[in-house]
């Protein structure tokens, strides 16, 4: 290996030309304080170059490299809690398929300490990190950082405004004065921008949950009789119209007014963090269960009937209060039908933090209230509406099976903050193949529940619903062999959470590539069942035996833009081919964990006094030294003789033009 890294480093003309060339796009700079006599703050400030963002402490597993602070033991100090983080940016990545925090343009880092060692004066450490953009990502970084005691700023207090990763044992009163890093205005617009279409996606299926309520039969029945209370009290049309308006009114009010409680109780913010928290989802995994239950017929949720009662005599009383009360009455009245409704709304709307509670509900409550105001002020649409009967209960029966589905994804999210794998992306097709298949047989008519009325015939609205919820039960069915379901790729867990990358009962793709073909040191990339080595020299030695190009991945486990690569790319007919018939494939991750072998660890050639400790990075620095570059992915073909046969390339998504990399190289090496 020595003498790998000392050709490499002959091919380099000057380390200062190459490290121009080479990016980096996260800086260092660190500060201390003093805060009494043996306790300091150290403080790390990153910042980070336009377009790029640097991860989070705290990232779900199998997610890309987290931000790490490693510091040598046994220097004379111990840590105080754990490092604190600012609040950073969240959203859910595509690829990975979960919640992401990460950082834009500057981050801020604390740890407390406190010094055992009188005689300790240098304080040294390492900071891993990972930095990517829109179509890249560079290798896990390792850097070292000194604090000298000697330096320290003598300060009354700190406190910490920042966010901890979970375990964090900092106490709350060390959390409170420090002023986070402000967001530049760009920052501002793309938040503020982020979080409208957010609420307005909560708005939206708010909205639809209105209307799904109002089908229900302790709701849907409730329009004829309010209609006949406004028409009886108002002596004009007008009056009535007036009236009608008070009423749509007063229900916003109140359901928006539960919505604001919920946010005022939780905070802006605090259920935000929720999300991931393993308790948060087991109870509403329990929750969902019981209000799919309660849909079903197995109970019915109400609240006290003193309640109504003493409702329904202030609705008596008339006027702007009476007409308040009779909306109040209406959710009382109807708490056992849209109570489960609203419940699964705040969830939703809770987990997603800020407003998200307070515009749920008004767009529940503008869909619930729209009906009675229309039907109140123009009482003649009464005749269009069709007749209370059976098949309220069939909707009700309908959302409890859509209730039962939702609630495995809190008890799969559970599962994955845990990494059990007892709940895992097969297991949860399953479940949803069962549930939606057993909803397809209750409108079949082959399954009736205990408030289902007899059923002579199936309405042609019925039928054609059947069939939808059928055709979605077959369609989840290969699921279970590997297919990526993008209907539902929100909802079940990603595929590499699976018992089997190429799904159930198959320890490969079904491909033509036997155990026997596989050659050593190599392995089946699944699921596309193209043979890969992860080492260059033993890649290197297979293509001089079967004499074809080398095409040299140079990827990462946490790398975004490899994975797209890989799922849209590699998998398309023309290219799939030539990956396993005219190429020897050698996937080198630069992110790889895995330490070293003893006598291969060597020192850095790009950084003076550095050891290479892990596999990832030899590869990364083989790939800075040889090609100049640092990002992920890249691709390189070349011949035997380790010659370049085309320009390597990037992030290529254009299928077409990948093809034409491929093919133009393949044919300079055979010609």
């Amino acid at each position: 290996m020595k003498q790998l890294f000392t050709y490499f480093l002959f091919l380099v003309m000057s380390v200062g030309a190459l490290q121009a060339q080479v990016l980096e796009p996260v800086k260092w700079a660190s500060n201390i304080e003093k805060i009494s006599e043996d306790e300091y703050n150290l403080i790390f400030n990153a910042t980070i170059d336009d377009n790029w963002h640097l991860y989070s402490q705290n990232v779900p597993e199998g997610g890309p490299i987290a931000t790490e602070f490693l510091f040598e033991e046994s220097q004379g100090f111990e840590l105080i809690g754990k490092t604190i983080e600012e609040e950073g940016h969240e959203s859910m990545d595509p690829v990975f398929e979960m919640e992401i925090k990460f950082f834009e343009h500057k981050a801020k880092f604390q740890q407390r300490i406190k010094v055992t060692n009188s005689e300790l004066s240098v304080i040294k450490l390492e900071v891993g990190y990972m930095a990517c953009d829109d179509a890249r990502c560079l290798p896990p970084t390792y850097e070292d950082v000194e604090f000298n005691l000697l330096d320290a700023v003598q300060v009354e207090t700190t406190a910490i405004d920042f966010q901890a990763p979970v375990g964090n044992d900092i106490k709350e009163t060390e959390a409170q004065d420090l002023e986070p890093v402000q967001d530049t205005p760009k920052e501002k617009k793309k938040r503020s921008k982020e979080e409208k279409k957010g609420l307005w996606s909560i708005f939206f299926i708010a909205f639809l949950s209105g209307f799904a309520a109002l089908l229900t039969p302790c709701v849907f029945p409730m329009i004829p009789m309010t209609v006949s209370f406004f028409t009886k009290q108002s002596k004009t049309k007008a009056e009535g119209i007036r009236n009608a308006i008070i009423y749509g009114l007063a229900i916003i009010i109140i359901y928006v007014f539960l919505g604001a409680v919920v946010t005022w109780v939780f905070g802006a913010d605090a259920l935000n963090a929720l999300s991931t928290n393993v308790w948060f989802n087991l109870f509403f995994f329990v929750l969902l269960v019981v209000f799919a239950m309660s849909f079903m017929g197995a109970f019915e949720i109400m609240l006290p009937n003193s309640w109504a009662n003493k409702v329904d005599r202030q609705a008596d009383r008339g006027g702007l209060i009476g007409i308040f009360f009779m909306a109040l009455a209406l959710a009382i009245v109807s708490f056992s039908c849209t109570g489960p409704i609203v419940g699964t709304l705040l969830v939703e709307a809770a987990s997603k933090g800020g407003i998200a509670p307070f515009v749920g509900m008004f767009g529940f409550s503008l869909a619930l209230a729209l009906p009675f105001t229309l039907f109140a002020a123009f009482p003649g649409w009464l005749n269009s509406l069709p007749k209370s009967g059976g098949w309220l209960n069939t909707v009700k029966v309908v959302l409890g099976f859509l209730e039962l589905a939702l609630a495995f994804k809190f008890l799969s999210q559970a599962d994955l903050v845990l990494d059990l794998h007892l709940f895992e992306r097969e297991m949860f097709i399953a479940v949803w193949i069962a549930v939606f298949g057993a909803l397809s047989l209750y409108l079949f008519g082959k399954i009736q529940l205990p408030h289902d009325s007899p059923l002579t015939h199936i309405s042609v609205g019925r039928l054609f619903l059947g069939l939808t919820t059928l055709t979605f039960t077959i369609y989840m069915i290969p699921g279970l062999w590997g297919a990526p379901l993008n209907l539902i790729s929100a909802f079940p867990p990603p595929q590499h959470y699976s018992e089997s990358p190429y799904g159930v009962g198959n320890s490969k793709g079904g491909g033509t590539v036997s155990h026997e073909d596989i050659p050593e040191g190599a392995h089946l990339m699944a699921p596309h069942d193209i043979i890969a080595f992860n080492d260059y020299d033993l890649g290197l030695a297979y293509a001089k035996k079967v004499n074809k190009p080398v095409l040299i991945d140079f990827t990462g486990k946490a790398c975004v833009n490899c994975r797209k690569m890989e799922q849209n790319v590699w998998v398309k007919d023309n290219i799939l081919p030539i990956l396993k018939n005219d190429v020897v494939l050698i996937s080198l991750y630069v992110d790889d964990q895995r330490p070293l072998p003893e006598g291969e660890v060597v020192e850095s050639q790009l950084k003076e006094g550095k050891e290479l400790k892990f596999i990832g990075q030899k590869w990364s620095e083989f790939q800075t030294i040889k090609y100049k570059s640092n990002t992920q992915p890249m691709y390189v073909l070349m011949d035997k003789d380790e010659e370049n046969l085309i320009d390597p390339v990037g992030y290529t998504p254009d299928v077409d033009e990948y093809f034409d990399w491929l093919t133009t190289g393949i044919d300079a090496y055979k010609h």
